[in-house]
Order: C-alpha cells, then sequence, then structure tokens
C-alpha cells in the first residue's frame, strides 16, 4: 500500500525511526551534515528522542508528528531531527541533562528546541497538539525577533551541561570504607518499602543494580533484616503483574506500589539484569521461585527475543492492536473475566484465587492483570488439594491461556542488537548456568558469544554498538565495552576457556587507549576519535543500568587480579576516589560503585583450581553464592599468574589466593568453602 507520505528516515534500520518514516513531518535522522543545513539554512534544530517501545511516544506521534497542520509548523520553521536513544545514547545523555536542568524532571518522548549548532534552549516531554503548535510558534518567534535572548540562554545552558559532568582527579583521599558505607546504607533504607518491596512510592522501577548491591552487603555483613528487605522485593516482584505470569519476562515498571499493573514493554537491558539477580538470589535462599524465574524468563528471551543468529533483539512495545484493531497499551496481556472463565472451566475458582481475579488483581473497566499476594499455600487449603496439586493445575492453566493468548496481534519487536544490552543478558544467562546448573545455558552463552564475535567486533580491536539486518553499524560506546568485558570476565569464570578473558583484556587495552580521560581519571562514554556536542560525557550515576564508568571500574579490579601487572587495581582505586564523594548523598544512584567499596574493604578471593577434575570441582564450589570470588581453573598448565607452575600429577587441587599471594592447597570442596566462608568480616 503507498504512503501519502514518506521522509528520510525510511533509509533509516532502527525500527522507531522506521516507524516515523511516513509522517508528513520531514523528519532527518541524526547526522553532521544536517546540522550543517540548519546552520546554513539559520533554521533551529527540533530533537526528538525516542525509542520503539515508548507508549508515550507513540502518543504524541499519533496526536503531533501525523497531524498535517503541526507538520506545517515544524517543517518551516525547523530542521526536524528524530533520534532513537537507543542507537544514540551519547546524544540522549546530553539532551536529557538538558531537560532535566530546565525543567527538574525527564522521560521520553524527550523534545528539545535547539540552535543550528546543537546548543539547547528549550525542552518538554509529551505535550498535546495544541500546546505543542503553540510553543513551537512562540519558540520561533523569539528566536526571530530576539536572537541574543535565545543565544544568551543557550550558552548558559551549554555552560550548565559541561558543568554538571566535570570530575575532578583527587590525590591521596582515603578510599570509602565499610563505617561511611554503612551510613549510607542506612540513610537510603529509610525510602525501603519493607512489606510490598521497592521503595515507598509510584511508579516503582526494578532496579536489579541496586538490589544485587544490597544482596551482597546484607550477606557479608550479615544483616538479615536487610536481606529480607531484598528477598520480599523479589518475590513481590515475581509475584506481581510486572512479571508476565503467562509467558515469562519483566516488563520495565509498575505504575502503582504493588508491582501490579505494568507499563507493559518489556526490555532486554532489564530481563538480562534481572536473571543474573534472580540467580544469585537462588543460589543463597534456595527460594525455588527464584529459580522459576530465571528460567521462564530465559524462555521468553529465546521465544520473543532471540534471532536464528543468537544475537538478543532490543525490546517488545508496550502497544499492541486490539479486538477494534487499535493500539492499545497491554491489549496483548490482559485478561476478561468470562474469558478466564470460558476457557478454564471447572479450575476457574481455584485460578481466580491463586492470580485475585478479584478487585485485588482489576486493573481498569473489566480489565485484570494477573497477580499473587501469598505463597499458595492457603489457596491450596481452601481447595483441599496439595501444594503439588495446586502447582500442577495453575500450570495447565497458565498454558491454556499461553495457547489463547498467541491467537492474538502481538506487541511489535525492535529487532535492532544492541552490544551492551546483549552484554548483559550474556552475563544473565551464564550466571543462570553457573547457579541454576543448566548445561543449556552455557550453550546458550556461547553462542551468543560468538555471535557478538562474529558481528560486533571491528578490524581495529573495537566494537560496533549496534546490528541489524546483517550488518554492524555506529561505534561502540563505554557502556558497549564495560558489559561485554564483564560478561566474558564470566564466560571465563564458567568454561576455563582464556580465550573470553584475553578478548576481555584486549577490550579493556582499546578502552584505556581510546576512551580514557586523563583529567579525571575516567572514561568518556564515546570514542575519542567520534564527534560531540558540548561535551563529551562522564557516565557515573548508576541508574535501572548501572554506569559505564562503574562497571569499568568493577571490570578493572578483577582483571587486576588475573593480570597483575598491568596497573589495572590502581586504575580503579583512582576512579573510586574520583567519584565517592557522591556515595553518601546518594547511595541508590551509585550502588555498583558501592559493591566496589565492598570488594575493597573486604576480603576478596581468587579460587585457582588445577587438575584433572577442576572443571568437576569448581562446579560444586561455583553454585554457591560466594560475590567476592573469582575463579580460574586449568587441566593442563596456563600462563595466568594465578595457575602458572601448580599443577601436581594426579591431583586435583585449590588455592584459595589474595592479591596473588595463595594460602597451601586444599583438596576438599567443603574445605575449600568453610575457608571462603570463614574469613569474610562483617
Amino acid at each position: 500500500m503507498s504512503k501519502e507520505f514518506t521522509n528520510a528516515l525510511i533509509h533509516e534500520t532502527s525500527p522507531y525511526l522506521l516507524q516515523h518514516a511516513h509522517n508528513p513531518v520531514n523528519w532527518k535522522a541524526w547526522h553532521p551534515e544536517v546540522l550543517e543545513r540548519a546552520k546554513e539554512e539559520n533554521k533551529l534544530l527540533l530533537i526528538s528522542i525516542g525509542y520503539a517501545a515508548c507508549h508515550w511516544c507513540h502518543v504524541m506521534e499519533k496526536e503531533c508528528f501525523e497531524d498535517i497542520e503541526v507538520a506545517e509548523v515544524m517543517n518551516a520553521h525547523f530542521v526536524n531531527i528524530k533520534i532513537d536513544r537507543e542507537e544514540r545514547p551519547d546524544i540522549d545523555h546530553i539532551y536529557m541533562d538538558a531537560l532535566q536542568i530546565m525543567t527538574g524532571s525527564g522521560g521520553w518522548p524527550l523534545n528539545i528546541v535547539a540552535l543550528p549548532d546543537g546548543r539547547p534552549f528549550w525542552g518538554a516531554t509529551y505535550l498535546k497538539k495544541e500546546r505543542w503548535i503553540d510553543m513551537l510558534s512562540q519558540l520561533n518567534a523569539l528566536y526571530q525577533n530576539q536572537p541574543e535572548k535565545v543565544l544568551k540562554y543557550a550558552q548558559d545552558m551549554a555552560e550548565g551541561i559541561r558543568a554538571i559532568n566535570l570530575v575532578e582527579n583527587k590525590g591521596s583521599d582515603a578510599l570509602f570504607g565499610m563505617k561511611s558505607l554503612k551510613e549510607a546504607v542506612e540513610d537510603w533504607s529509610q525510602y525501603f518499602d519493607t512489606f510490598l518491596g521497592g521503595h515507598k512510592r509510584a511508579p516503582k522501577f526494578m532496579m536489579p543494580v541496586n538490589l544485587n548491591f544490597l544482596l551482597h552487603y546484607s550477606t557479608v555483613v550479615n544483616d538479615t533484616k536487610l536481606r529480607d528487605y531484598v528477598y520480599t522485593t523479589l518475590t513481590r516482584m515475581a509475584w506481581g503483574g510486572i512479571f508476565d505470569h503467562v509467558g515469562g519476562g519483566f516488563s520495565r515498571y509498575s505504575v502503582d506500589t504493588k508491582w501490579h499493573v505494568p507499563h507493559f514493554e518489556k526490555m532486554l537491558y532489564d530481563n538480562g539484569q534481572l536473571v543474573s539477580l534472580y540467580a544469585q538470589a537462588y543460589s543463597e535462599s534456595k527460594n525455588v521461585l527464584y529459580k522459576q524465574v530465571v528460567e521462564q524468563t530465559i524462555d521468553f528471551i529465546k521465544t520473543e527475543l532471540m534471532g536464528t543468529n543468537h544475537g538478543f533483539y532490543s525490546s517488545l512495545d508496550a502497544d499492541s492492536l486490539n479486538e477494534k484493531g487499535q493500539l492499545e497499551e497491554g491489549a496483548y496481556y490482559v485478561w476478561k473475566e468470562k474469558e478466564l472463565k470460558d476457557l478454564l472451566g471447572s479450575h476457574y475458582d481455584l485460578f481466580k484465587d491463586y492470580y485475585n481475579i478479584n478487585p485485588y488483581g482489576l486493573w481498569e473497566r473489566d480489565k485484570y492483570v494477573l497477580i499473587r499476594n501469598a505463597d499458595g499455600t492457603d489457596v491450596a487449603q481452601k481447595h483441599k488439594i496439595s501444594t503439588n496439586t495446586l502447582e500442577r493445575i495453575i500450570q495447565d492453566c497458565l498454558a491454556i491461556l499461553r495457547k489463547e493468548r498467541d491467537k492474538r496481534n502481538r506487541p511489535r519487536l525492535d529487532d535492532k542488537i544492541i552490544a551492551s544490552w546483549n552484554g548483559l543478558m550474556l552475563k544473565g544467562v551464564i550466571d543462570a548456568y553457573r547457579y541454576v546448573e543448566e548445561p543449556e545455558y552455557l550453550e546458550l552463552a556461547l553462542k551468543n558469544a560468538h555471535f557478538i564475535e562474529k558481528n560486533l567486533a571491528k578490524e581495529d580491536g573495537g566494537l560496533f554498538h549496534g546490528h541489524k539486518n546483517g550488518k554492524s553499524a555506529i561505534n561502540g560506546y563505554l557502556e558497549d565495552y564495560a558489559t561485554i568485558i564483564d560478561a566474558y570476565i564470566g564466560l571465563y569464570e564458567v568454561s576455563f576457556d582464556e580465550h573470553w578473558l584475553l578478548r576481555a583484556k584486549q577490550y579493556t587495552d582499546y578502552c584505556e587507549r581510546n576512551f580514557k580521560d586523563v583529567k579525571s581519571g575516567l572514561f568518556f562514554f564515546t570514542n575519542k576519535q567520534d564527534d560531540f556536542v558540548i561535551r563529551r560525557t562522564l557516565e557515573i550515576t548508576d541508574n535501572v543500568v548501572p554506569a559505564s564508568n562503574s562497571m569499568m571500574a568493577k571490570n578493572l579490579f578483577k582483571l587486576s587480579r588475573f593480570f597483575p601487572n598491568e596497573g589495572f587495581g590502581d586504575s580503579t582505586v583512582q576512579m573510586l576516589r574520583n567519584v565517592q564523594d557522591n556515595f553518601t548523598k546518594n547511595a541508590q544512584g551509585h550502588a555498583n560503585w558501592l559493591q566496589l567499596v565492598l570488594y575493597m574493604n573486604q576480603p576478596f578471593y581468587e579460587v585457582a583450581l588445577v587438575g584433572d577434575f577442576y572443571q568437576e570441582k569448581a562446579n560444586e564450589i561455583r553454585r554457591n553464592y560466594l560475590p567476592y570470588t573469582l575463579f580460574a581453573g586449568t587441566g593442563s598448565g596456563s600462563e595466568l599468574a594465578l595457575l602458572k607452575n601448580r599443577q601436581v600429577e594426579g591431583i586435583t587441587q585449590f588455592y584459595i589466593c589474595q592479591h596473588g599471594s595463595c594460602q597451601l592447597p586444599l583438596t576438599q570442596t567443603d574445605e575449600v568453602l568453610t575457608q571462603l566462608r570463614v574469613q569474610r568480616e562483617p
């Protein structure tokens, strides 16, 4: 079917940009020549940033960007640029900071009006048609009639954008210690919702970075109250509607306090981190629910977000077509009571009690989002059946619902492959193999790692950021290297194939050459070879995804244990020293850094296994939750410092080491576990 309008986005590969390719707006993608055109025509830039799974991005497109009246205003007075934030996080960082300076908040769609050189002076998120037209007309008139006022504001804004990203290179400041860490966590904990999990607010984001740190911290200091809070959060999320009980996988966040109604898009980066988190929590708690979450989420990823090449796709949309053929948020996932009764028959009453088909589980009008609020024991007793029988019936019911749901219009898929998000998912699968001990997960991890090697590795030793339709593009950002280095270190620890450890080191060396900022001791988000607007970003604040610099600092710490003569440990200390002033006032925004504080202040071990049965012996130890431990192993010798010259014929030995200094070898796994656990210092 021919389209009435087609713009320059038709030549792009991003699903988000292609969604806007038939708007009447003359959209361009972000390219240097587009900014040059704006300078030549003395036109303002209108920069609109979003992503394919963004619900409010779709709403604004429908109300504004598909409207001819709106398009006439935009085309007459602006050079209009559409950006997929997942393709260009470097640009998104700049303008999100600008919006937060201007308004105190952020979000997507992110709409910015800037000078032709990219300096912003106005920003907003979603606006209705009339307000949008009115604001654009006012901004254009202001630029035409009082350009000096606009120039002054844009210059001040640019200076502010630079200033908030400055990091000093500190001298010999003492490193953040356990006393300060305890105080920071105690201050942070006043925001914890100890009944429903997460923070005392809505919406609720899952924040796996925070929970990962808190699980580690509560374990090593033996804080049972804090550990219970972590488990409460994990359980409530797994019970909530934010987890897809029918098809597996987590949505991005819940709009309420009880994890019930999600913002229905499913993102790869969330699910990758949550697989890792739940696998670790299962190892420590032995809660079967957590194991089930890991298994169901990986099944979802394999079914919905993995290509035949074993690359992982980016996301599923929040919106899908309803029975009227209209895009509607959550249409694919929600249920009506009559529908459930007809499908489940005699099992409906039991299912109703289990998943709260009642006022507690009602979303809006007559739509229900499945949610649990108990472990099922009471339901089993009420219906006079065993818990095993209850679980079997529930699984049968969910299979019926899944078969029925497969008949619905599926959410739109964003099938671009992002290096950093593949790194996060790869690490999740590796941790699932390590703690759940399903051999298939190691096979999946290796297939994805080989996909990355084949399709995202560049000839110059670097990485591409994205892959789509068989082609890779955009120079990798620091987050791409940081996540893949972390995953490759983890892959070495479960496979003991030194190829992955050496690749991790090679990518680290590449970052040292191409991303390192000598002034701050940190790493720029973009390659020094790449263009930038206003500043080169230093990403240091942990969010839903850890900051690229906190990931790199932890990578350097771990690699310093494998390669003690490379200076990686010194770099880690300097990075930590340069950002630690932020920890006390904002612990939750630096949770990944705080785990590095634990590494620095608590005993951290390298366990070296040498001998014929090194892999089998390693499996017996690795399945335990030991976040303060790295593993190295070989059966026939190695040049790694931890393994070199340690082989004794006919014996498999364990060496427990710290900074390469090792105790006398052990031969029994229970002795190793006792040593590792006893020597923790709470």
